[in-house]
Parts: structure tokens; C-alpha cells; sequence
């Protein structure tokens, strides 16, 4: 019987441009409003493959923050610790593709619901029942919600809940346009299941990244995932280091990409155990093979949580590439 899946962070609006209309000599943009956020697009993966998925974090009492809880319901996603703040905005984020449908981001969160959370509203309910709690590095841009993360992180281990840490970095979230190392490391060394995008690893880990990535091996992380795009994915374990390839997909928008990635890896996690995908090579490759096949069809479909993959496609695909 598969535990859960907790998500904690942000949940917000992403307005993707899908075209451009003329009026009057002006070009102008026409977004198209879709429900995101890294870890409710984890939570949403999770769940349309039939895993059990909650999601805890704070949007506004306003139409978007109506929009977003109903679009996660929508998906079977539980939302009992969705809260929602008397007065501060949904945060949002103008999603801007290029002709390879890889997408830049203009945020609106300064003051944003999100950035509010209350650690104090965590107790020992949150963690029942649940295998791994989720996290990503957005909700360490401002000391409240740093803190708050960092919290649930530690009740979370306390509980014996795995921890998985997607990095995804948003530099321009942070003060100065820049991630402070230091906030975000004191994230990534508690976890147990880390992602990182190749260029989050670069800034991390400075000139050498094969140091970094042993010194968290030796630590607690039980797994360490490296993604590049289309690239190669490496994963590095107790069974050494292994590269899986990515399939070839027409790609449409990117920004689901790394959320259906590790949603995929996150419902196989509560369904078979961390062990047990650890166990040997096979199986590892097997988990692994699963998730990149979630994140490839999801960069084929715009948008976030309708792009994400249901079981029976996610298996399908992933038949096809692994020659089962």
C-alpha cells in the first residue's frame, strides 16, 4: 500500500504567454492563466499517477488563491493544510517562452502569501501515515518562510519521514538577484533525496562539484540527482554513479519538466520504499527510467498541472523506451 507524499511550499499562479496579438501597431502578449508552483506541480504528479499526495502551504483568500486550491483538488491532491491569508495576495508569475519553449520568469511575490507561512501550525497530524516530505529552495528567499522550511524539515526527519529537496534555484526571488549558499545548503545537507539542475550544482559547489556531491553522500543523501535539460541524467548512490539518457520528445514548455521528473521518482518512492529502488542497480535504473519518462511528456504539454503524465501513459512510455 503506497504512504503519501506531503508537498510544502509555494502554490501559485503561472501566466503563460502563448501568443501575441497586433492592436493598433502594438504586439501585444496573450497569457493564458495555469495553476504551478515547484512543489504543487510535485504534488499534482503524484497524484494523476495515482499516488496519495498532500500539499501544505498558504495562498491568499482571493480569486487566484480560489483557483489554485480547486485546481489541485481537481487532481485528487489533499488540500486540508492549504491555508489561506486574510490579506496577503496569491503570488504569481509571467512565464515567458522562447522558440525552444524554454521559459524565462517574472515573479509578483514580494509580500506574497506564500513568503507568510506560520511554523507554529505544523504539528504531528502533518506527518502521519506519510513516507517523504517535499521541498524545493523557493521558500527560503525570506526569513519567515526560511525558517518555516527549515522547521517542517526538521519535524519531518524527526517523524522518520524521508526528505526530498528539489534545489531549483530562482535567483531573482533573492535578495540581490543572487541564492544565498548558505541558506540553501543548510536545506540541501538534511536531505535524503536531492535534485539539482547542473548549473544549481556549479553555484553550489563552486570549482569542484565531484567534492560536494561525496560530501553529501557521506552524509545523509541517499541519493543524488544531476539533471542538464535534454542531457544525460546522472544519479549518484551507494551503487556508484549512473547516467540515464533522456528521450528525444518535441519539446512545447519546459516548466513542468523537473516537477513531473521528481513527482514520477516521489510516487515510486512512496509506493516501493527508498530502499528497495535502492537496492540494486536494476531497480534503480528501472525508478529512474519512470521519472524521466513523466518529466519528457510533460515538456511536451503546455503548462504545468495538465501537462503532468496519468499512470497508464507514464508506464506506457516508459515500456516503450526501456524495450519491456
Amino acid at each position: 500500500m503506497s504512504k503519501r507524499v506531503l508537498c510544502f511550499g509555494e502554490a501559485l499562479i503561472d501566466f503563460l504567454c502563448t501568443s501575441r496579438d497586433e492592436d493598433d501597431g502594438l504586439m501585444l502578449p496573450c497569457f493564458r492563466q495555469y495553476p504551478g508552483g515547484a512543489p504543487a506541480n510535485a504534488a499534482v504528479a503524484v497524484a494523476k499517477l495515482g499516488g496519495h499526495a498532500r500539499f501544505a502551504g498558504l495562498v491568499g483568500k482571493d480569486k487566484f488563491g480560489d483557483f489554485l486550491a480547486n485546481s489541485l483538488a481537481h487532481y485528487g491532491v489533499d488540500i486540508s493544510l492549504l491555508s489561506r491569508h486574510q490579506t496577503a495576495p496569491t503570488s504569481l508569475a509571467f512565464v515567458h517562452l522562447n522558440e525552444e519553449g524554454d521559459r524565462s520568469f517574472s515573479f509578483y511575490r514580494d509580500g506574497g502569501a506564500d513568503t507568510l507561512f506560520d511554523a507554529s501550525t505544523v504539528n504531528a497530524s502533518w506527518f502521519e501515515d506519510t513516507a517523504i516530505l517535499h521541498l524545493c529552495s523557493n521558500t527560503l528567499t525570506t526569513p519567515q518562510s526560511a525558517e518555516a522550511t527549515l522547521s517542517i524539515a526538521e519535524k519531518a526527519i524527526a517523524a522518520g519521514l524521508y526528505l526530498s529537496v528539489d534545489v531549483n534555484l530562482r535567483h531573482n526571488l533573492w535578495q540581490g538577484n543572487h541564492a544565498c549558499k548558505q541558506t540553501v545548503m543548510a536545506l540541501v545537507r538534511e536531505a535524503d533525496v536531492l535534485k539539482f539542475a547542473k548549473e544549481e550544482l556549479e553555484y553550489l559547489a563552486g570549482d569542484d562539484p565531484q567534492v560536494l556531491i561525496q560530501r553529501l553522500l557521506s552524509s545523509r543523501c541517499q541519493l543524488l540527482l544531476v539533471t542538464d535539460g535534454a542531457n544525460p541524467v546522472q544519479a549518484f548512490s551507494d551503487q556508484g554513479c549512473l547516467t540515464l539518457p533522456t528521450p528525444k520528445v518535441n519539446v512545447v514548455d519546459t516548466t513542468a519538466g523537473g516537477d513531473g521528473f521528481i513527482g514520477g521518482l516521489l510516487y515510486r518512492i512512496a509506493r516501493d520504499g527508498l530502499e528497495s529502488l535502492l537496492e540494486t542497480e536494476a531497480t534503480l535504473k528501472d525508478a529512474l527510467g519512470f521519472a524521466i519518462g513523466c518529466g519528457a511528456l510533460a515538456v511536451s504539454r503546455p503548462g504545468a498541472f495538465p501537462a503532468l503524465p496519468v499512470l497508464a501513459e507514464a508506464e506506457a512510455f516508459h515500456a516503450s523506451k526501456s524495450g519491456a
